[in-house]
């Protein structure tokens, strides 16, 4: 909420406003929002961060006997639940987590994202990031469960009344609106059902947190619509898969750091390099930015996800793309994530890639100005990103860079779970098996 800067305002505010629920919001290594709330009564104690919750019961946190953890409030992310009653006031605050000895938990994304952005800070850079978020709108049955049925067949902005979804992207925008988000662009997008809301970027902390707002709140408001919004990467075959294109730049002493009038295409050598460590990292990179089986069924030809690790001023089939405003607007556009992906791993993975180009001062390859769909790319040389979640596993593992800004902790625990997933998927036996198998064999 704007304005509110210290504890006394959080106060103050929620006296004002009639508060009576707080939700305290944290993110777990796989990208899932956890919550603890509480009432109005014990604020006052949550702002002094002595709310405690059991860590053992959060997956990727900790053992049974060192369980005992603190919520630390971040008190700029104090917001108002729009869509609760005006009686009764709900509100929310985003914590970090820390441990019992008053530690930053290392196995707390965001904790982990603000070490990586402080990093940066000391090499006199912040980054700034602009979401460009995808999902799907299903219908419900009758019991309330979601089916693969859309509520529309509008294409790629496509207006009402083809386009039946666009009360609820309607209500969702307003809602994102009363919580303080400046939005750029709504549309429908390629896929029958599916949406796309751009927001404003800003610094990479505040944009991880809007996104897992963000998430929150479409499927708040796409279920008072009986829709099931979901944001899983490839939900229908031979439909296009919902991404979340990372658009990122890098700022110094108030000027955008990849911006340069005299440089070639107007971009500086900062930019260049911050390219070529993100290309260097990619295959690993992908481990966080795709980090589900069904990530992969995205990243496959002819439906403008990236599959080979390349980049390009304005062609849309590699990797990177750079858009073609420049000065303050100067940025590259990563193009695989998708909105699976734990923003703040995510954040921090590219983030530390990228500056690892910077301070090796690594040249990335000719860009790729041709459409790579349409051209041999192994003999040019051109690699390809992994094609399953077990691949992009094992070239995380092979990554150092990567693997040390994550950290011990969580490292080992999101390699254990991510391992988990694909032995469950690969034992498991699909419906194509059956038809394909069944009465053939």
């Amino acid at each position: 909420m704007e304005g509110i800067t210290t504890k006394e305002q959080v106060l103050q505010k929620s006296r004002e406003l009639d508060v009576q629920i707080i939700h305290l919001q944290f993110t777990d290594l796989m990208g899932n929002m956890k919550n603890v709330s509480i009432t109005i009564e014990q604020l006052e104690k949550a702002l002094n961060n002595e709310i405690m919750f059991d860590g053992s019961s959060i997956d990727g946190f900790v053992r049974i006997e060192e369980s005992d953890m603190y919520l630390y409030p971040d008190v700029n992310t104090f917001q108002i639940f729009p869509w609760r009653p005006k009686q009764g006031v709900e509100a929310r605050l985003i914590c970090d987590v820390y441990t019992s000895d008053g530690k930053p938990f290392s196995g707390c994304p965001r904790n982990i994202l603000k070490k990586a952005l402080l990093e940066a800070s000391e090499l006199g850079y912040t980054l700034n990031v602009g979401a460009e978020c995808e999902f799907y709108l299903f219908k419900l049955d009758e019991n309330g469960n979601s089916t693969l049925n859309t509520n529309d067949d509008a294409g790629y902005f496509d207006l009402a009344p083809i386009d039946t979804g666009e009360n609820a992207r309607r209500d969702i925008i307003m809602t994102l609106k009363q919580m303080g988000f400046e939005i750029e662009a709504s549309h429908h997008e390629c896929g029958a059902g599916q949406h796309e809301i751009d927001f404003k970027y800003a610094d990479a902390l505040s944009t991880a947190d809007n996104i897992m707002t963000f998430k929150l709140v479409v499927k708040i408001i796409a279920k008072q619509h009986n829709l099931h919004a979901t944001f899983m990467a490839k939900p229908i075959f031979g439909i296009a898969g919902s991404g979340m294109h990372l658009n990122q730049s890098l700022f110094k002493n108030g000027k955008n750091a990849f911006d340069d009038p005299e440089g070639v295409d107007g971009l500086s050598e900062i930019a260049y390099q911050y390219i070529a460590g993100i290309l260097r990292h990619a295959k690993g990179l992908a481990a966080f930015t795709n980090p589900t089986v069904n990530s992969y069924k995205r990243l496959v030809p002819e439906f403008e996800a990236p599959v080979y690790i390349a980049w390009s001023h304005r062609n849309r089939s590699p990797l990177i793309r750079i858009p073609a405003k420049r000065g303050a607007s100067s940025r590259i556009e990563l193009r695989n994530p998708d909105p699976s992906a734990n923003p703040y791993l995510a954040l921090t993975a590219s983030l530390s890639a990228g500056l690892d180009g910077i301070k090796n001062k690594i040249t990335p390859p000719e860009a790729a100005s041709f459409n790579l769909y349409a051209v041999d790319a192994n003999a040019l040389g051109i690699e390809k990103l992994p094609s399953t979640l077990k691949e992009a596993i094992e070239e995380l593992k092979k990554d150092d860079l990567l693997m040390g800004v994550v950290g011990e902790h969580a490292r080992k625990q999101y390699i254990s779970g991510k391992e988990k997933e694909w032995e469950e998927y690969r034992t498991q036996v699909s419906e194509w098996e059956i038809k394909k198998y069944l009465n053939n064999i």
